[in-house]
């Protein structure tokens, strides 16, 4: 799995609600490739969501998206401790987020990637360490368990 750079980790997310949060991610897209646009991937980020919240439950969302601007999968995680409203599946807040964005020519990897980070996000020690993670070296530590 491609890993998660410090730069890439927002301890404390400033969003309130979804549009927010996709924004702000979308504009650390941008920070971490300058080659990438912050409306483009708020745009694919969206359009994902009209198919189906990522908000998958127990407080995670993982938005993600492909865009031909990328050679590699870049992920972000984000952290909300008051929580963000997301339209998650089951209507509680959302306080972890990764944004996995893939090249549009890495399917494979790109679906692994999101198997990886899915199943560690069911892990309940592991959400509970990611919520109260002190720095963002923690946090790739235990985001280079999926790997």
């Amino acid at each position: 799995m491609t890993e998660m750079t410090e730069e890439a980790i927002i301890l404390e997310l400033k969003a309130k609600n979804k549009d927010e949060l996709l924004h702000e991610l979308a504009a650390a897209a941008q920070r971490l490739c300058p080659n990438l646009q912050a409306a483009a991937v708020r745009r694919v980020l969206l359009e994902r969501e009209q198919i189906g919240s990522t908000g998958v439950g127990n407080g995670i969302a993982i938005p993600h998206g492909k865009l031909a601007e990328l050679q590699n999968l870049l992920i972000c995680f984000g952290r909300s401790a008051k929580g963000i409203a997301y339209e998650a599946k089951d209507r509680l807040p959302v306080h972890l987020v990764v944004m996995i964005l893939s090249p549009e020519n890495m399917a494979a990897e790109y679906l692994q990637t999101l198997g990886r980070i899915s199943r560690l996000l069911k892990d309940e020690s592991i959400r509970a360490k990611l919520l109260q993670a002190a720095s963002p070296k923690t946090v790739q530590q235990l985001f280079s368990r999926a790997a």
